[in-house]
């Protein structure tokens, strides 16, 4: 079982998303971005979300991806705001 950082329902680990912080590319704002990894195999402290709009944009809103890999400052959810909308 593993607890949406959105909606902080639990669920079975094959309906949630696990997500990883990575570095952002150099640029204006040079920080970090939460990464999709669907396939569950990139190094890191990892986090989960439900793979639905509602709960990325609920776990952005309440800035859980910051505590839960344990991060400072705002990402950057360009990528799996991408990821989820080409599957919904």
């Amino acid at each position: 079982m593993r607890t949406c950082v959105g909606c902080r329902r639990r669920d079975v680990q094959a309906a949630v998303l696990r997500v990883v912080a990575t570095t952002a590319p150099t640029g204006p704002e040079p920080g970090w971005r939460v990464q999709p990894d669907p396939g569950r195999r990139l190094p890191g402290r990892g986090a989960y979300v439900h793979p639905t709009p509602d709960c990325v944009h609920r776990a952005i809103q309440r800035m859980a991806f910051g505590r839960a890999l344990r991060q400072e400052g705002r990402p950057d959810t360009t990528a799996l705001e991408e990821w989820v909308a080409r599957r919904a």
